[in-house]
């Protein structure tokens, strides 16, 4: 069963699905009892951000740091000076919902040397087959690397994605099995879970290592 350490970081390709698997992540984690904070280092995508969130994470007493103008119609957002604090925050569990692709990945660039730094973390590199730009195994891939270069770091972990928000099947998961056991060997980053939405849980039941729930809260995107 995969589980979170002490500081996360999720990051993957527009539309992926980070930010609605960072709240699943985050909800998860305070109902375990930790003390948890949410960071949203996206100032590239001003349509999905943690910060319309809010009041959810406020029923489940988590901590929201995020740009200075999120969830308002100023177009030139900036990092208040709060996130510096995360490197501090022993006693917490730390999920940055990093900005989607390269772009995004430049501001995680700017924390590297500190992240570094840290004796253990995740960086998970969120996979969904079903998005455009990264639905072959060599497009997911060249996103991958792009994400390396610009932040400057390397993931240690994957998860499968792979799902159409409320439209989701359980064929719609099974279906992107082979594409996310293809991308382990070709990074060589181990597969720690595929996610599903809850409501295809039952039949799903011993058909998938490492299944992780999650609920549907980001309202859906298509092409």
């Amino acid at each position: 069963m995969f589980e979170l350490k002490d500081f996360n970081i999720i990051c993957g390709h527009y539309g992926c699905g980070k930010t609605n698997l960072s709240i699943n992540m985050a909800i998860k984690a305070a109902e375990q009892g930790k003390k948890v904070t949410i960071v949203d280092l996206d100032i590239v995508n001003p349509y999905f951000r943690t910060a319309e969130y809010k009041s959810l994470f406020d029923k489940y007493d988590i901590e929201l740091l995020t740009t200075n103008f999120a969830a308002t119609n100023v177009d030139i957002p900036s990092l208040p000076p709060e996130i510096n604090s995360i490197f501090y925050k022993k006693d917490r569990c730390i999920i940055v919902d990093v900005g989607g692709d390269d772009e995004g990945a430049k501001v995680l660039g700017g924390f590297s040397a500190k992240i570094k730094e840290l004796e253990d973390y995740n960086m998970i590199y969120v996979i969904n087959k079903y998005r455009s730009l990264s639905r072959t195994v060599e497009e997911t891939v060249q996103l991958y690397y792009e994400i390396q270069e610009s932040s400057r770091l390397k993931a240690n972990a994957l998860i499968n994605n792979s799902h159409l928000q409320n439209l989701t099947t359980a064929s719609t998961i099974l279906n992107s099995l082979d594409y996310a056991n293809e991308l382990e060997k070709v990074l060589n980053i181990p597969l720690v879970a595929t996610t599903a939405p809850s409501f295809v849980a039952d039949e799903l039941k011993n058909k998938i290592n490492n299944l992780y729930l999650i609920d549907i809260f980001v309202k859906p995107i298509w092409d």
